[in-house]
């Protein structure tokens, strides 16, 4: 079996004395594990850092064998993460969510062009959480789990206030449909709709977010908790928040 394809490395361990074991997310193959033969070495464990955009070669004697992966490096996004505390601690939301949410060898084509076009903005602080809370978006969309925020679900198109979040179902309320049960619902932050992007608009609406991932994502994968490195990026954030209030 072989097969190459570019991918986003996810994340890196030694594998006995000189190799490593690495997790890639592939356009075409998905999450994708294999060996790399001298992973650890001198010359291969500088590219192997999680961001690393590779071109791949995967071969085994049978399908579902690990294998083992022969990797160039296509470009790094190392330098950029390393000097920037948002950046890193983004970066590191991101790959653990894909090494939580994916299951293995599943293509998501749309998510993983939509991972690699938020790669590419590390380092530009100013549009980064804005594009990251859209990634989520997209995440919870594609593990089935996406919101509906054209239109309000009681009172349909003919809303055009819409408030609040159904937390049961991810649809969209208006302030009219929402009545008496708006205490119960979610607030839907402007930014999930296309307007506003200040920082505090941002953690609100990851806020919405993470709740959806912890309380059906979640759930759905066996109720293991949320990957603490989504909590350490948010942290960045509202520490972002506070030192220019």
């Amino acid at each position: 079996m072989e097969w190459r394809d570019q991918g986003i490395l996810l994340a890196s361990r030694r594998h006995g004395e000189s190799s490593a074991i690495i997790e890639v997310f592939t356009p075409a193959h998905g999450r994708h594990a294999g060996i790399v033969r001298g992973g650890a070495s001198r010359k291969l464990a500088p590219i192997l850092q999680p961001g690393a955009q590779l071109d791949l070669t995967w071969r085994a004697r049978l399908e579902d064998h690990l294998g083992t992966f022969a990797v160039e490096p296509v470009r790094s996004r190392a330098a950029v993460s390393m000097g920037d505390r948002l950046a890193l601690a983004g970066l590191n939301a991101v790959s653990a969510l894909l090494l939580f949410a994916l299951p293995e060898r599943e293509a998501h084509p749309r998510l993983y062009a939509q991972t690699e076009q938020l790669l590419d903005l590390l380092g530009q602080d100013e549009i980064w959480p804005l594009a990251y809370l859209r990634w989520e978006l997209v995440l919870l969309e594609d593990m089935g789990f996406g919101l509906d925020l054209s239109t309000c679900a009681v009172m349909g198109a003919q809303a055009n206030d819409l408030s609040f979040i159904s937390p049961r179902t991810g649809r969209a309320v208006s302030r009219a449909g929402a009545g008496q049960w708006a205490d119960k619902l979610l607030p839907l932050p402007a930014c999930l709709i296309g307007a506003g992007g200040e920082d505090r608009d941002i953690e609100e609406g990851l806020r919405v977010t993470g709740y959806f991932l912890a309380n059906h994502l979640a759930p759905d994968l066996g109720n293991t908790p949320l990957p603490g490195a989504r909590a350490r990026f948010v942290d960045r954030l509202r520490a972002r928040i506070g030192e220019t209030s």
